[in-house]
C-alpha cells in the first residue's frame, strides 16, 4: 500500500487504516463516498465508504 498518500485525496482522519501517516492523505488509489441520508442537504449527511478502523 501506498503509505505516502494519494496527493489527490487529502484525509485528516488518523483513526482510518488507510491514512498516510504524518501526511494528511489517504494511501489508497480511489475512494468510495456515499450518504446515509435519503435527501443529503449537508456536508454531515456524506460518508467515506472506504473508512476502515485502525
Amino acid at each position: 500500500m501506498n503509505r505516502t498518500g494519494n496527493h489527490c485525496i487529502e484525509c485528516t482522519v488518523r483513526q482510518c487504516a488507510h491514512h498516510a501517516g504524518e501526511n494528511n492523505y489517504c494511501a489508497l488509489d480511489k475512494v468510495s463516498i456515499g450518504t446515509h441520508e435519503a435527501n443529503p442537504t449537508m456536508t454531515e449527511c456524506v460518508d467515506c465508504l472506504s473508512f476502515v478502523k485502525r
